[in-house]
C-alpha cells in the first residue's frame, strides 16, 4: 500500500542472503518478457458449491445416486463369438493396461485426450483410452457435454458413440449400468521422461467419495515420494469433505450470520458456496469466442440460473463466499467466523485424518493486548478454537486466494507432454511472507497485490510453455486489450524471485521454514515466522496467543505459522497482530450497511460518550464546553474586536472588514448598492460537449431503428414521453426537476411556455426509486401499452446505485426496485419503451451477464486532445484523474492531500478505544477540530492562541477561509465546505455539535451549517434563504432552495451523509471537500471513485485579462496565524507579463502579505519531503519555494501565536526534521491556473533556487502587488473589480480534497501500467472477478476497451440484478432497446440526456414533417380580371358557365418558371420576366416544413399497425404472394401490339376479371356511373414512378381515410423487382421494354390508351351481362408520386377563407359527385401555397387553364387526343393545349389544393446526359446535343427526343434570334408545344378542323416550329400565318427522307430559304435513331 508499491525494492540483507543461498532455480536477475494470453485460454473460474458440490449435482436424479438408491441390476451384452474377453485387453486382443502402454507412442486424434479407466477386475492398474475432451468436465466439474465419444488405444478402432458400447469393447465386465462418470477416472500425462503416468482425478461433480480436485496437477516427476501427501484430497486445493464428515450442527449456525456482506466473501466453516449465478461458464468475451465447446444440451440443468444447492437456505446463499471473488482487498475480507463455530465444522479436510487438537483463546485478550487478532486460514485445516473465541476473528480470504491461484485454466491441464503446474504450496507461502515483509507499518495487506504477485511468478516460471500454447493463436482470437502484459514491477515481488522451471528443483517442504525465516529476517520483528519448532498449527496458535498476552508481539504485525512434516502436506496460517491492521481488517469484514449499523449501535448505547467527553477536554486549557459557555456570557457585552495578543497586521486585516462584519445578512441583502458584478449561475447552460453527447445518443437510437432487427420503429412514433428514475435522495430528485424545468425539454415535448412549466408539472417526469416508484412505473407501462405511437424513454440515472436482484432484496430495504421494475417482462417486451442507464461507474453493469450491448454504450468524450479544446468549451473538467495528476506533478500544491496531525490524533485515540469503530473515533476528532478551529478563528475566545494546538492546521485553514471569504465580496459571496460523514447518526450529531458551537460563538449569520440527509429536504435558515433570493433575483416570497446547486456562493458547511453519494451535484463555490472520515474498509473502484467524484469540478476556461492583482486577490482564507505562506500571485503576474515591481512594492510588505495569502503552506514537512520534492522540476517550480526563500529567510517574521512556528521560520535548517505538522497546507482557491490547466510556459519562468541555501532575488520574492497595511487598499471596493469577489476567483480553481492517510496512499500509488491502484480493484461489491488469471487494466485502454475488459473478466454475484440474465443456447442476452451513457461525476450527464430527449422529440416531429413546395403562382402580375363567373360558394362547376370563361393559356405553375410563355392576346408579361433557373431545381425552389396531417400519403419508411394489412401483412394472404399477368392490345400510333404486364397481389385480384379463376387476365373492373359508396373511390389511380421505390408516396391508406380504392403503380421493366420488394401489396403496371428509356409522356400515353382499351372491354363485358354499355365509369386519375397531402378551402372561417387538411377520399368523392362531370375532358386541383388565398385571382372557385400533378381524366371524351409518348418535358402543357384546342372543357377546382413533397431522389426529371463511350456523366454543353449529319461527333447515350428538347430549351436564342424577349411576335408552334426557353414566347395553333385557336389576324410571327407534322398540316394551312422577314423555320422529323418530304409537301421552299449547313441531327448513333431537323430563314 502506498508509494512503496512503485518501482524496485531497495536491496536488503534478506535479498542478498536469499540470492546467494537459494539454488539456481530461484536465481533470476533479468526481467523476463511477459507472456501474452488470449481470452481463448483464460476461462472463467467458477468456485465450488455447498458441500463441495457444484450445482450440477442435482442431476444425480438422472444418473442415480450411489448413496441413496440401490444399484440398478445390469446384464452386460454377451461378447461376440471368437473375440478376446481377457481383462485389460480389448475385444480385438490388444493390451490396454497403463503399465503396458506407458512407454509406447500413442496416436491421439485431435481434440481427444488420454484418460485412465478404472476396471473393477483390475484394481491395481488403469486402462488407457482416448476420449473427446468435449465430453469431459473442466476443473470445476462443468461443461461436459452429455454423451460419449471415444477411441480404443489398443486396436485403434474409433467412433464409439456410447459408453455402454465402449465398455463392452474394452471388457470392463460391469455388474451395473456403465457410466462414464464412474469409470473415466484420471487424466493421463507424460512426465519429463516421456512416460505415461496417472494425473489428476477427473472432476465428475463430486463422485469418487465426493473429493474434488480442481487445479492441482501432481506428476511423479515433480513430487518426490516423501512429499507425496497421504491423501490427494488433502493436498489438492478445493478438496472438501461432505456428507458425514461435516458436522450437521454447522448449517443452522451459518444461517444466523449477517446477510449483506462485502464482495460476497464470507467464510463459512469448511464450505465454500458460490452464488447460484456462477454455475455456468458465462460469456468469455463480447465477440462470442468461447474457450469451451459451447453450452451443453438441454438436460444440463447445471446451466440453469435457478438450480442451486437445496440444502442451504436462500438467506444463507446470499452471504456465502465465492472463491472467484478473492481479489477484493483483505479489508473487504471474508465475514469473520466467530471461533465458536469452528469447533463443530473445522474438522480435518480429509476423511482419513483425525480431528485436530483445539486451541484455547485466552481470556482478557482484547483488554490486555488492545487488539482483536485476525487469523487468516492458509493451507490445511485450522484447529478448533475454544474459550474466549469472541475476541478472535477468522478469515478465509487468504485461503481463497491460494485456491484461486492454483486453479489453473483448463487449457493448461490438457496440452502437451509437460503439463503446466500451478504454484506450489511452498512458493505461495514464501511469496506471502515476502509480501508481508515489504508492507509499511501502517499499511493493510491487499489481496489484489498478493494475487498479482502469484500470477506474475507463475507466468514467469512457465514462460516457454505458455508461449508454446499461444503459437497457433491467430490475431482474430486475441482482442487488442486482452493480450496480457505482465507488469514489470509488482508490489512485494522482487525481480529475481520467481518459480523454478520444469527442469529445475522446486522448493521442498523441508527447505521452507528456513527460507521463510530468511525472508522475514530483513524486517526485524514486523513479521515473525514460527515454523521450525512447531509441529502443528494448534501449537503455533497457542504460542502466538501466549506471546501476545506477554507483550512479546508489541512490534509485530504478522505471525506466519508453517507446519512441515515428512509425508504430510504443508500447513500454514497467518495471524495478524498489528493494532492498525487488525482494526482495519476487522472493520472490513463487515458490509457497509453492517458497519453503519454498528456505528448507530455504539452511538445509541452510549459507548461513544467516554470518547466524546475525552475529546471535549483541552487539557491545561480547560474544558471546551466551559470555554464556550464563557464566550456566550461575554457575547452579551460589547467585546473588543481584537484580542490583546494580536499583531498589528491582524488587527489591520480585521478592522478592514469590521464594518462588514457588523452587517447581518438581512442588512446585506437589503443593501442594493452592494452587488457583485461577477456573480453568475451557469447550471442552466447547455455546453457544446453536452450537445455532442446528446447527438451521439440520438445516433445510437437511430442505429437501433435502422438495424435489420426491427427492434425500434422510429417512424411509427409521433411523440416522446419520458420518466427519469433517480435514487431516493430528495436533493437529487429536486436537482433533476430543476434541470428539467430549465432545460426547455418539456416545452419541446408538450408545447408548453417557459412560465407554465410549474414545479408540479416537472415533478411528474421524475420519480425517486423508493416504494412510490412502483405505481408510477406501472402507470407508465399501461400508458405505453395504450399509446403505441408514443416512444417512452426510461432514464435510469445514477444507474450503479441499486443493482440488487429483486429476489434477493427484502421489500423494506428499498433495494431491488430497479430490477423489479426495469427488468420486468412488461418493460422488456414493450416495443415503445427504451431504457437509458446513466452512470459515472458503468463497470457495475459491464459483466459477463450484462443486458447492455457494447454497441449501445455511449462514453463521454474527452474535451481535449493534445491540449486542443475540441468542443470550444468555456470550462474544463477537473475530475479524479486530474486530482491524481496534481499529486504527481511535482507541485507543492497538490489539491488532494491528507492531514498528518489529524491522523496522528485519530490513531492515538484508536489505540485508546479499541472497541469503538474507527469511523466514530475519526468523526469525533474531526468535529472537535472544527469546533476548536471555529473558536480560534472567531476571535471571540480570549487567549485563542492556545487553541491552535488542539486542532490541525488544515482544519484551521478551512474554517478561516469559510469565515473570511464572504468579507471579500460586496455581495458577501462565500464558499462551501463539504464534510462527508456517511453515518446518518454521526452526521446528525456533528450537525448538532457544530450548530451549538456556532450559536455560542455568535456566528449564526456568518455561515450556514446544513445537514445533507438523503431522506430529507434541504433545510436552510430564513436569513440565508433571503440572501440567496437576492442573488438569484427571485421574487417569489415562498421560494426556498431545494438543491445544493442553488446554494451557489453561500458560505456554509454541508455535512453530506448517507452510505454513498446519491448523485447530488455541488455548487461551484465548493472549496474544500473533507473526506477525512470516510471508511477505508471497502476498497472497490466504484466506492472510491464516487467519493472522490464529489470534488469533480468544471473549471472556468476564460483566460484572465492581464492585471496587476489588487489587494483583494486571493487573501480570503488566510490569517496571521499561519506558519508561513506561499504566493501564487508571483506566477500569475509572470504568466500575464505584469510589469516589474513599482517602487511602492517594497520587500517589507512581503511577510505580511505572506501571512495574509490564501495559498499558504506549512513548511515543516520532512515526512512528506515536500521541500525536496518540489525541487525536482525547474520547469514547474512551485511558489512554495519562492515563499520559503523570500519570506522565511530574508525577512523572518515571528508570529507570536505559535512558538513552534516562530522556531521554524527563524531556523530554516530545522525543517527537514520537524515533525510538527508533516503535511503541506495548500489552498486550492489560489492555485494558479497553471496548476489546473497545463500551461508549462507559465511556470517555466520561475527558476527558484534551493530555499535552504539561496533566497530569491527581491524583485521575485515579494508580491508583485503589495498588500499594504492601509485599510483603504485592503477594502474590496478600492481593489480591482476583477478580483473583488473571492467566489469569482474560486470558480477557476478546483476544490481541495482531504483524505484519510490510508486511502491517500492507495489512491496515489500507481500500478505497473501507470494507472492508479484503485482502478485495479474489484469494480463493485456485487460483482466478482471471473478468474485470477486475468490481465491488468492498461493505461492505453479506451473506455470501450475497458468495457470489454470488465465484460470478460467480471461475473455478477447472485444478488446482482444481471445474475439471472442467462439463457441457454444464446451467445448474448442483450436487451435491444437499452443504452448506457457513462461519464465522469459532475461532468454534465443530466444536461446531455435532457437535451437528447429534446432533440429526439424534435426529430420525431421532424419525421412527421415534410418539405412542401411553397411557391406563389407565377405570371399573374399583368393580368387584372374583375369578372366573377361562379358564386364563391358554388359546389360544382357549371359546364355552360365554364364555356363562357376564357381559357387561360398562361402557365402559372412555379415549377415551369423557366419555360416559354404561351401566347394569349390579353396577357402581357412583367417587365423583369422570370429569372433563369439552373438545372438543380430541387435546391433552388422554395419549400416549407409542414407537419403531416392524419391524411398524409407515406413512403416505405412509414409503418403503423393500421397500415400492416394495406401494405401486405394481411393474415389471409402470404406476403409477397402475387401473380404476373400479360395484357395485350393494339394501337394504331405504335403500329404493333403492345404487351403490358400486371403484377397483381392475391389480395387485389377482385379488382380484375379473368377468363377463369387463375386464368387469362381479361380486364380491369370498372364501376358504373350510377354506383356510389361512401367508402370507395370509383376512379382507378395511376401513379407513374421511376427511381423512387423507397421515397415515392404510394401508401395512400391514411390519405384515403380507409376508403377502398384501386391504385396502380406504373413502373419501368428494369425496376420491377425492386418496386415489388418494397411494395408487395401494390398492383404494378410494367411498361414494355422499349419504354425503359422513355420519359413521363410515354407513361401517361400508355395509361390513357390502356384505360380507353379497358373501358371498351368493360363496356363489352357489361353488354354481355345484359347491362347498358354507356354507364361504365370513364374517369381515371393520373397522380404524381410526390403528392403528400390535400387541403380544402373553408370559406366560412371567421378570419376569412382558410385552408384545412382533408383526405384524398374527400377530394375525389367531391369531384366524382359533380353532376356534369362527364362533360369535362380533364379536371384538376390547385397546387398549395402558403400565400395561395391572397389577391382577387383566387376568388373564382373554378378556373379554366393548365393542369398539373393531379389529374382526373375523362378517357372517353379525350379518346382522340393522345399524350405524346416521346416527350420528356412539358408534356402536360402540350396535352392541355391540344385538349383545349379540340374543344374539351378543362376545369380546375380551386377549392382544393395538393401539397407536393420535395423528393430529391429519382423522378422523371432526373435524366443524366452521358456520352456513349464512357457511360459516365460528363459535362456536355447543350451545343453538343446536336451535330451535322454524317459528321464524326461525340455521340451521347441519351434518348434523341430528350436531346432535342434540351437543345431547344437552351439554344433557342440562337435558333430564333428575332423571338428573344419579343412577346408580340411569338414563334408559331403547330400541333405541339415545345419549351424554347423563358425568353421566347410560343403561340400554339392546332391544324385540326374545327379546332379552337386564338385569333392570329394581323399577327407577325418571328418563327415557325413544325414537329412530326401529319396530314392535317398543309401548305394552305401555313399560308394563313404571316411571318417577319428573317423569321426562323425549324422542321423536325424522324429521318432525313421524311424531312425532305415534309419540306416538299408543305411547299416551304417558296417562302423559306434553306442551306445545306442548316440540317442537323441529335448527337445519337445511328442505331439509337437520331432525330433530324432543318432550319431556314423567311424570305
Amino acid at each position: 500500500m502506498g508509494n512503496s508499491y512503485a518501482g524496485q525494492l531497495q536491496a536488503t540483507r534478506f535479498e542478498e542472503v536469499l540470492h546467494n543461498s537459494i539454488e539456481a532455480s530461484l536465481r533470476s536477475n533479468t526481467i523476463i518478457p511477459r507472456p501474452v494470453f488470449s481470452q481463448l485460454y483464460l476461462e472463467t473460474e467458477q468456485p465450488l458449491a455447498h458441500d463441495g458440490r457444484t450445482e450440477n449435482d442435482d442431476e444425480d436424479d438422472e444418473e442415480g445416486s450411489e448413496s441413496n438408491s440401490p444399484p440398478i441390476p445390469y446384464q452386460m451384452k454377451p461378447p461376440p463369438e471368437g473375440c478376446c474377453t481377457t481383462d485389460g485387453f480389448c475385444q480385438a486382443g490388444r493390451d490396454l493396461r497403463l503399465s503396458s502402454l506407458a512407454s509406447d507412442s500413442l496416436d491421439v486424434a485431435p481434440g481427444f485426450m488420454l484418460v485412465g479407466i478404472k476396471s473393477p477386475s483390475l484394481p491395481e492398474t488403469l486402462l488407457v483410452c482416448a476420449v473427446d475432451r468435449r465430453f469431459l468436465p473442466d476443473e470445476r466439474g462443468r461443461n461436459a457435454l452429455l454423451g460419449f465419444s471415444g477411441n480404443c488405444m489398443g486396436c485403434g478402432e474409433k467412433g464409439f458413440r456410447y459408453f455402454t458400447e465402449f465398455s463392452n469393447h474394452i471388457n470392463l465386465k460391469l455388474s451395473s449400468q456403465p457410466k462414464k462418470q464412474k469409470h473415466l477416472r484420471y487424466h493421463l500425462y507424460r512426465n519429463n521422461q516421456g512416460v505415461l503416468i496417472k494425473g489428476a482425478t477427473i472432476s465428475w461433480r463430486g463422485h469418487d467419495g465426493r473429493m474434488r480436485h480442481i487445479g492441482s496437477i501432481l506428476t511423479e516427476g515433480q513430487v518426490t515420494t516423501e512429499e507425496q501427501p497421504p491423501n490427494l484430497a488433502t493436498h489438492t486445493p478445493g478438496s472438501y469433505t461432505v456428507g458425514s464428515h461435516v458436522d450437521p450442527a454447522g448449517l443452522p449456525q451459518i444461517a444466523d450470520l449477517p446477510q449483506s456482506l462485502p464482495n460476497g466473501n464470507h467464510a463459512v466453516p469448511s464450505i465454500t458456496q458460490p452464488p447460484p449465478n456462477q454455475s455456468g461458464p458465462g460469456r468469455t468475451s463480447v465477440t462470442g469466442i468461447h474457450a469451451n465447446a459451447g453450452p451443453p444440451k438441454k438436460r444440463h440443468k447445471g446451466w440453469s440460473p435457478e438450480s442451486s444447492a437445496s440444502i442451504v437456505s436462500e438467506s444463507t446463499l446470499k452471504t456465502l463466499p465465492s472463491s472467484s471473488a478473492v481479489s477484493s482487498a483483505v479489508t473487504n475480507g471474508s465475514r469473520p467466523e466467530p471461533a465458536a463455530l469452528l469447533g463443530s465444522s473445522q474438522c480435518s479436510s480429509t476423511p482419513l485424518s483425525s480431528p485436530a487438537p483445539s486451541v484455547t483463546v485466552p481470556n482478557q485478550l482484547l483488554h490486555t493486548c488492545r487488539l482483536q487478532p485476525v487469523i487468516f486460514k492458509g493451507h490445511g485445516p485450522l484447529p478448533q478454537l475454544t474459550g474466549n473465541v469472541s475476541e478472535v476473528l477468522v478469515s478465509s480470504l487468504l485461503q481463497s486466494c491460494y485456491l484461486s491461484s492454483q486453479a489453473l485454466p483448463r487449457v493448461y491441464q490438457h496440452y502437451g507432454p509437460s503439463p503446466i503446474q500451478p504454484l506450489s504450496t511452498e512458493m505461495q507461502i514464501l511469496l506471502t511472507i515476502y509480501y508481508l515483509v515489504q508492507l509499511g507499518p501502517d499499511q493493510v495487506p491487499l489481496i489484489e497485490d498478493l494475487e498479482q504477485i502469484f500470477m506474475r511468478s507463475w507466468r514467469e516460471s512457465h514462460l516457454s510453455e505458455i508461449r508454446q500454447y499461444q503459437q497457433p493463436q491467430t490475431p482474430a482470437t486475441q482482442g487488442r486489450h486482452y493480450a496480457i502484459e505482465t507488469p514489470s514491477t509488482l508490489p512485494g515481488l522482487p525481480q529475481h524471485l520467481c518459480l523454478p522451471h520444469q527442469s529445475q528443483q522446486p522448493v521442498t517442504s523441508s527447505q521452507l521454514p528456513w527460507l521463510a525465516q530468511l525472508a522475514a529476517s530483513s524486517c526485524g520483528e514486523a513479521v515473525v515466522v514460527l515454523g521450525e519448532h512447531i509441529r502443528s498449527l494448534a501449537q503455533g496458535l497457542q504460542q502466538t496467543f501466549t506471546r501476545l498476552m506477554e507483550g512479546q508481539l508489541e512490534n509485530t504485525n504478522y505471525v506466519v505459522l508453517i507446519v512441515t512434516a515428512p509425508g504430510q502436506e504443508t500447513q500454514s496460517c497467518v495471524v495478524v497482530t498489528g493494532k492498525h491492521q487488525c482494526r482495519a481488517l476487522a472493520e472490513g469484514m463487515f458490509s457497509p450497511s453492517e458497519g453503519l449499523k454498528e456505528i448507530n449501535h455504539q452511538l445509541s448505547t452510549g459507548v461513544a460518550q467516554e470518547l466524546i467527553h475525552f475529546c471535549n477536554s483541552l487539557g491545561q486549557d480547560g474544558d471546551m464546553d466551559s470555554i464556550l459557555d464563557s464566550a456566550t456570557a461575554e457575547s452579551s457585552e460589547p467585546s473588543p474586536v481584537f484580542s490583546s495578543q494580536e499583531s498589528p497586521e491582524e488587527r489591520n486585516l480585521k478592522s478592514t472588514h469590521s464594518s462588514k462584519d457588523s452587517q447581518s445578512p438581512k442588512e446585506r441583502a437589503s443593501s442594493p448598492k452592494e452587488t457583485c458584478s461577477e456573480y453568475s449561475v451557469e447550471w442552466r447552460e447547455v455546453r457544446p460537449i453536452q450537445l455532442a453527447v446528446a447527438r451521439k445518443l440520438l445516433s445510437h437510437v437511430c442505429a437501433i431503428a435502422d438495424s435489420s432487427t426491427q427492434n425500434l420503429d422510429l417512424g411509427s412514433f409521433d411523440r416522446v414521453s419520458f420518466l427519469i428514475l433517480v435514487p431516493p435522495s430528495e436533493v437529487t430528485f429536486q436537482q433533476t426537476v430543476l434541470h428539467l424545468r430549465s432545460s426547455g425539454v418539456l416545452q419541446d415535448l408538450g408545447n408548453l411556455d417557459q412560465e407554465s412549466v410549474s414545479q408540479r408539472e416537472a415533478e411528474h417526469y421524475v420519480v425517486k426509486m423508493d416504494q412510490s416508484a412502483q405505481a408510477r412505473i406501472d402507470s407508465l407501462i399501461q400508458e405505453a401499452h395504450s399509446n403505441t405511437y408514443t416512444l417512452y424513454i426510461l432514464v435510469h440515472d445514477h444507474a450503479h446505485w441499486d443493482i440488487s436482484s429483486a429476489s434477493y432484496s427484502s421489500s423494506d430495504s428499498g433495494l431491488g426496485l430497479v430490477d423489479q421494475l426495469l427488468n420486468s417482462r412488461q418493460v422488456r417486451d414493450a416495443p415503445n419503451i427504451l431504457i437509458l442507464h446513466v452512470t459515472s461507474f458503468p463497470f457495475t453493469l459491464q459483466t459477463q451477464y450484462t443486458r447492455i450491448s457494447p454497441y449501445n454504450e455511449i462514453h463521454w468524450p474527452s474535451a481535449f486532445s493534445n491540449d486542443v479544446d475540441l468542443y470550444h468549451e468555456k470550462t474544463r473538467y477537473f475530475g479524479v484523474s486530474e486530482l491524481l495528476e496534481s499529486t504527481r506533478s511535482g507541485s507543492s500544491l497538490p489539491l488532494m492531500r491528507h492531514d498528518s496531525s489529524f491522523e496522528s490524533m485519530a490513531s492515538a485515540l484508536e489505540e485508546r478505544f479499541p472497541k469503538l469503530h474507527s469511523v466514530v473515533i475519526r468523526t469525533t476528532v474531526l468535529i472537535q477540530h472544527y469546533c476548536v478551529a471555529l473558536m480560534a478563528a472567531s476571535g471571540r475566545i480570549g487567549g485563542s492562541h492556545s487553541l491552535h494546538k488542539h486542532t490541525s492546521v488544515e482544519t484551521l485553514e478551512i474554517v478561516q477561509a469559510l469565515l473570511t471569504a464572504a468579507q471579500q465580496c460586496p455581495a458577501h459571496h462565500g464558499h462551501m465546505v463539504l464534510l462527508r460523514i456517511p453515518s446518518l447518526a454521526l452526521a446528525a450529531w456533528a450537525h448538532r455539535r457544530l450548530s451549538r458551537v456556532r450559536r455560542q460563538l455568535g456566528l449564526e449569520e456568518s455561515f450556514e451549517i446544513i445537514l445533507g440527509n438523503p431522506n430529507q429536504a434541504l433545510i436552510i435558515g430564513q436569513i440565508f434563504t433571503d440572501q440567496i433570493k437576492t442573488w438569484l433575483q427571485i421574487q417569489d416570497s415562498n421560494w426556498i432552495p431545494h438543491t445544493y446547486l442553488e446554494l451557489e456562493s453561500l458560505p456554509c458547511i454541508l455535512i453530506l451523509s448517507g452510505a454513498e453519494p446519491l448523485g447530488e451535484s455541488l455548487p461551484r463555490s465548493l472549496k474544500y471537500c473533507d473526506l477525512r472520515v470516510i471508511s477505508c474498509s471497502y476498497l472497490h473502484r466504484t466506492t472510491l471513485e464516487q467519493e472522490l467524484g464529489l470534488a469533480a469540478y468544471l473549471v472556468r476556461q476564460e483566460s484572465q485579462p492581464p492585471h496587476n492583482p489588487g489587494p483583494g486577490s486571493d487573501l480570503l482564507e488566510s490569517d496571521a496565524e499561519k506558519l508561513s505562506s506561499t504566493d501564487n500571485e508571483e506566477e500569475e503576474g509572470q504568466e500575464n507579463d505584469d510589469s516589474p515591481l513599482s517602487s511602492s512594492q517594497q520587500p517589507q510588505s512581503c511577510p505580511d502579505s505572506g501571512a495574509l495569502d490564501a495559498q499558504s503552506s506549512t513548511v515543516p514537512n520532512a515526512q512528506k519531503g515536500s521541500v525536496d520534492a518540489v525541487q525536482s522540476s525547474s520547469q514547474s517550480q512551485p511558489p512554495f519555494q519562492s515563499q520559503l526563500s523570500s519570506q522565511s529567510f530574508p525577512h523572518p517574521q515571528p508570529v507570536p501565536h505559535l512558538q513552534t512556528q516562530t522556531q521554524v521560520q527563524t531556523h530554516p535548517q530545522a525543517q527537514p526534521t520537524s515533525q510538527l505538522h508533516p503535511q503541506p497546507q495548500i489552498q486550492s482557491q489560489t492555485q494558479p491556473s497553471s496548476q489546473t490547466l497545463p500551461q508549462p510556459q507559465s511556470l517555466s519562468q520561475v527558476q527558484a533556487p534551493n530555499p535552504q541555501t539561496q533566497p530569491l532575488p527581491t524583485s521575485q520574492s515579494c508580491r508583485q502587488h503589495s498588500k499594504s497595511t492601509s485599510s483603504g487598499s485592503l477594502s474590496p471596493r478600492s481593489s480591482s473589480p476583477h478580483l473583488s469577489c473571492s467566489w469569482a476567483r474560486g470558480v477557476s480553481r478546483p476544490p481541495s480534497v482531504l483524505l484519510p492517510r490510508a486511502l491517500y496512499d492507495i489512491i496515489t500509488a500507481s500500478d505497473s501500467s501507470g494507472l492508479p491502484r484503485c482502478t485495479s480493484f474489484l469494480p463493485h461489491m456485487s460483482v466478482a472477478w471471473a478468474s485470477s488469471f486475468r490481465p491488468l487494466l492498461s493505461k492505453m485502454m479506451t473506455c470501450t476497451e475497458q468495457s470489454l475488459y470488465y465484460r470478460q473478466w467480471t461475473v455478477p454475484h447472485s444478488y446482482h440484478m444481471d445474475s439471472s440474465n442467462r439463457t441457454e443456447g444464446r451467445s448474448d442476452n442483450f436487451h435491444p432497446r437499452r443504452l448506457l451513457l457513462s461519464g465522469p461525476p459532475q461532468v454534465g450527464k443530466t444536461g446531455a440526456y435532457l437535451h437528447f430527449l429534446g432533440i429526439l422529440s424534435r426529430m420525431l416531429i421532424r419525421l412527421m414533417e415534410v418539405d412542401i413546395y411553397d411557391e406563389e403562382d407565377i405570371n399573374y402580375s399583368a393580368q387584372a380580371e374583375g369578372v366573377q363567373y361562379h358564386s364563391l360558394n358554388a359546389t360544382w362547376p357549371n359546364p355552360d358557365i365554364m364555356r363562357t370563361m376564357p381559357f387561360d393559356y398562361t402557365i402559372h405553375d412555379p415549377k415551369y418558371d423557366d419555360i416559354s410563355a404561351v401566347y394569349s392576346p390579353g396577357y402581357r408579361p412583367s417587365a423583369e420576366g422570370n429569372a433563369v433557373r439552373q438545372e438543380d431545381v430541387y435546391l433552388r425552389r422554395r419549400t416549407s416544413r409542414i407537419k403531416l396531417s392524419k391524411y398524409a400519403a407515406y413512403n416505405t419508411y412509414h409503418h403503423c399497425e393500421q397500415c400492416h394489412q394495406y401494405l401486405g401483412f394481411n393474415p389471409r394472404y402470404q406476403m409477397y404472394e402475387s401473380t404476373l399477368h400479360a395484357f395485350t392490345f393494339t394501337h394504331l400510333l405504335l403500329g404493333e401490339e403492345i404487351q403490358l404486364y400486371f403484377i397483381i397481389p392475391k389480395s387485389k385480384e377482385h379488382y380484375f376479371s379473368f377468363s377463369q379463376p387463375g386464368g387469362q387476365l381479361e380486364s380491369m373492373r370498372l364501376p358504373l356511373i350510377s354506383d356510389w359508396s361512401p367508402d370507395s373511390i370509383k376512379s382507378p389511380i395511376f401513379t407513374p414512378t421511376t427511381g423512387r421505390h423507397e421515397h415515392g408516396l404510394f401508401n395512400l391508406y391514411h390519405a384515403m381515410d380507409g376508403a377502398s380504392h384501386l391504385h396502380i403503380l406504373v413502373i419501368k421493366e428494369y425496376e420491377m423487382a425492386v418496386y415489388k420488394k418494397y411494395w408487395p401489396n401494390h398492383i404494378m403496371l410494367v411498361l414494355p421494354t422499349i419504354f425503359n428509356g422513355a420519359g413521363i409522356g410515354a407513361a401517361h400515353f400508355l395509361i390513357k390508351e390502356l384505360s380507353y382499351h379497358n373501358l371498351e372491354l368493360e363496356r363489352s363485358r357489361r353488354l354481355e351481362g345484359g347491362g347498358p354499355a354507356g354507364d361504365v365509369w370513364p374517369f381515371v386519375i393520373l397522380a404524381d408520386d410526390s403528392c403528400v397531402m390535400f387541403n380544402a378551402v373553408d370559406l366560412d372561417a371567421p378570419t376569412g377563407p382558410t385552408e384545412h387538411a382533408v383526405s384524398l377520399k374527400q377530394v375525389l368523392q367531391h369531384m366524382e359527385a359533380c353532376p356534369d362531370l362527364a362533360q369535362f375532358g380533364l379536371c384538376g386541383i390547385r397546387k398549395w401555397s402558403s400565400r395561395g388565398l391572397t389577391g382577387n385571382r383566387q376568388r373564382e372557385p373554378f378556373s379554366r387553364g393548365h393542369l398539373h400533378d393531379f389529374l382526373l381524366l375523362n378517357v372517353d371524351q379525350s379518346q382522340n387526343i393522345q399524350y405524346d409518348q416521346n416527350r420528356f418535358t412539358c408534356h402536360d402543357v402540350d396535352y392541355t393545349l391540344r385538349l383545349h384546342s379540340a374543344g374539351m372543357l378543362v376545369c380546375r377546382f380551386n377549392s382544393f389544393s395538393v401539397m407536393k413533397k420535395q423528393i430529391a431522389i429519382g423522378g422523371y426529371r432526373t435524366f443524366i446526359i452521358k456520352t456513349k463511350m464512357t457511360d459516365v456523366p460528363t459535362s456536355v454543353g447543350p451545343s453538343q446535343y446536336v451535330c451535322a449529319p454524317d459528321s464524326k461527333h461525340l455521340f451521347l447515350a441519351t434518348p434523341a427526343q430528350l436531346l432535342l428538347e434540351k437543345y431547344l430549351h437552351h439554344t433557342s436564342q440562337k435558333l430564333f434570334p428575332l423571338s428573344t424577349k419579343n412577346y408580340t411576335h411569338p414563334v408559331l408552334s403547330v400541333d405541339c408545344y415545345f419549351n424554347l426557353g423563358p425568353e421566347v414566347t410560343v403561340c400554339f395553333a392546332s391544324s385540326r378542323p374545327h379546332s379552337v385557336n386564338i385569333s392570329t389576324t394581323g399577327m407577325l410571327f418571328s418563327g415557325l416550329l413544325l414537329c412530326f407534322t401529319d396530314s392535317f398540316v398543309t401548305a394552305g394551312f401555313l399560308k394563313k400565318f404571316t411571318f417577319l422577314k428573317g423569321a426562323t423555320l425549324c422542321v423536325i422529323s424522324a429521318d432525313r427522307s421524311s424531312l425532305r418530304q415534309t419540306v416538299s409537301r408543305l411547299e416551304l421552299e417558296e417562302e423559306w430559304r434553306f442551306r445545306l449547313s442548316d440540317e442537323f441531327q441529335t448527337a445519337n448513333a445511328k442505331e439509337d435513331r437520331p432525330l433530324f431537323f432543318l432550319t431556314g430563314k423567311h424570305i
